[in-house]
C-alpha cells in the first residue's frame, strides 16, 4: 500500500512550519527582553543595589578590625578563652602603637564606643602612650585605666575584630553590653530603638485612620457626583501634588505657631486669651495634623477607583428591599469598597512609617519618628547602626505587604 501520510508543512523558504514559529516566538521575546532591560537597569541599580549595600553595612564594620591584627590573631587562636593573658595585652598595645602611627585610635575606639560608651577617649589616650609601654603589658594598660581589665571590653572587642557582627541589630533592640561581658536589656532611659518603633507604628497608625475618616466621604462625593462636577473636585483633591512639599510644610507651620493663623483667628474671636495660645507645632500633634494633610490625597484615590465602579442599583435594590440606609451601607455598600480601603491604608501607612522630613519640620523633639532616628545616624553618627535599623524597617514594611497579600490579596491592589 502507497504512504499516504501528509507531507510536513514548511514556510514559503523551505523551512519546516513548527521550527520557524519557534524561532519566531523566541525573536519575539528577546525583543521584550531588550525593551525592559533600561528598566530593569534601573530597579537594579537605584533599588536592589543600594538596598543589598544597606543590609551588608547593617553587618559589616571594620573601623576596629582593620586597625588590630595582631590582637585579631590572639583571639583567633584562642576562640574559647574569656580571660586575656599576657600575650593578649601585649597584642593590644602593638596594635594601639601602630595606631598612634596610623591615626586611627579614633577610628578603633569609635567602633567599640557603639557598644561600650566611654571607649572613645580610652583608645586614644592609651595609642598615644603605648610605643613607651614595657612588659608586663598587662600592669601597664591598667595603671593607664582600670577599664582595660573589664571583662565587657574584652568581649567587645572579640566581636568586633571581626568585621562582620550581629552587634547593630542588639543596639537597634536596646540591648547593652553587661558587666560580666554578656548582652542585657538597657534600662528605661536607654530602651529608645523600640520606643521609636512603637511611637512611629502608632502615629502612622492614628494619621491612617484619620485620612480614612476624611478621605472617605470625599471619595464618596467624587465617585457619585456628574463628572463635570467631580472633575473640578479632583482637581482640589490633586492640587497639593503640584505644589512642593517643603512649601506646604512651612506653609503649616506658619498656620499652627502660637503666633500664627489660628490662634490669632482665636484669639480674635476671644476663644482664647493672649497668653492662652495653644501649642499646635513643634510636638506631636503638628506632625499627624500635617502628615494627615499632605498623605490624604493617596488615600482618597484608592477609595475613588474603587468606588466609581460601584454601580448604584445596588444600593437602590437593597433599599427596594426593605433594608435601611445604615443597612445598605454596612452590608451592600461597604464591602464593595474593601479593597480600596486595604490599598488606601496600606499606601498611606507605609509613606507614613518612612516620613522623616516633616516630622523634622514641625515634630521637634516630641514629634520625631524612626525614621529620624536613621537620618541622624547616617549622616553624623554611625552608617552600621541606621543600616540595621532600615532593615528592621524595611522587614516590617515587608511584613505589612504579606500580610495584606494574605488578607485581601495583591491582585486586588487598587492605587488609583
Amino acid at each position: 500500500m502507497a504512504d499516504i501520510s501528509p507531507a510536513p508543512l514548511t514556510t514559503s523558504d523551505g523551512r519546516p512550519l513548527k521550527a520557524a514559529l519557534a524561532s519566531a516566538q523566541a525573536r519575539a521575546k528577546w525583543r521584550a527582553f531588550l525593551l525592559v532591560v533600561p528598566l530593569l537597569l534601573f530597579i537594579v541599580l537605584t533599588f536592589l543595589v543600594p538596598i543589598g549595600y544597606m543590609l551588608q553595612r547593617s553587618f559589616q564594620h571594620d573601623g576596629f578590625s582593620a586597625n588590630v591584627p595582631a590582637l585579631a590573631a590572639w583571639f583567633d587562636a584562642n576562640p574559647g578563652v574569656t580571660e586575656p593573658d599576657e600575650a593578649a595585652y601585649k597584642a593590644l598595645v602593638t596594635d594601639l602603637a601602630q595606631m598612634q602611627v596610623d591615626k586611627t585610635p579614633g577610628q578603633a575606639g569609635t567602633r567599640i564606643n557603639y557598644t561600650v560608651p566611654g571607649t572613645i577617649s580610652l583608645f586614644k589616650g592609651a595609642a598615644r602612650k603605648a610605643a613607651e609601654m614595657q612588659p608586663p603589658y598587662k600592669d601597664a594598660l591598667l595603671a593607664d585605666s582600670a577599664q582595660w581589665g573589664e571583662p565587657k571590653l574584652w568581649a567587645a572587642m572579640r566581636e568586633a575584630a571581626s568585621p562582620y557582627t550581629t552587634d547593630f541589630y542588639r543596639v537597634a533592640t536596646d540591648r547593652k553590653r553587661a558587666a560580666d561581658g554578656g548582652w542585657e536589656r538597657g534600662s528605661d532611659q536607654e530602651r529608645i530603638y523600640i520606643f521609636l518603633f512603637v511611637k512611629t507604628f502608632l502615629l502612622s497608625g492614628a494619621v491612617t485612620v484619620i485620612c480614612l475618616l476624611l478621605a472617605f466621604p470625599i471619595a464618596h462625593l467624587l465617585a457619585t457626583l456628574p463628572m463635570s462636577k467631580s472633575s473640578l473636585l479632583m482637581i482640589l483633591v490633586l492640587l497639593p501634588f503640584w505644589t512642593s512639599l517643603l512649601v506646604r510644610t512651612s506653609s503649616w507651620i506658619a498656620i499652627l505657631q502660637e503666633q500664627g493663623v489660628i490662634n490669632d483667628l482665636l484669639v480674635w474671636m476671644h476663644v482664647l486669651g493672649e497668653d492662652g495660645r495653644v501649642r499646635m507645632v513643634y510636638n506631636q500633634t503638628g506632625t499627624v495634623i500635617v502628615m494627615t494633610h499632605i498623605l490624604l490625597p493617596f488615600m482618597v484615590l484608592p477609595l475613588y477607583s474603587v468606588m466609581r465602579t460601584i454601580p448604584p442599583s445596588y444600593a437602590r435594590a437593597a433599599r427596594s428591599l426593605g433594608a435601611t440606609s445604615w443597612t445598605t451601607f454596612r452590608r451592600v455598600y461597604l464591602p464593595q469598597t474593601l479593597p480600596g480601603i486595604a490599598a488606601g491604608s496600606l499606601l498611606v501607612f507605609i509613606l507614613a512609617v518612612g516620613y522623616y522630613i516633616t516630622p523634622a519640620l514641625v515634630g521637634g523633639a516630641d514629634g520625631q519618628l524612626i525614621s529620624n532616628m536613621i537620618q541622624f545616624h547616617m549622616a553624623k553618627s554611625n552608617w552600621s547602626l541606621a543600616a540595621a535599623l532600615a532593615a528592621m524597617l524595611l522587614v516590617a514594611v515587608m511584613v505589612l505587604y504579606w500580610l495584606y497579600d494574605r488578607l485581601i490579596g495583591i491582585d486586588r491592589l487598587k492605587l488609583g
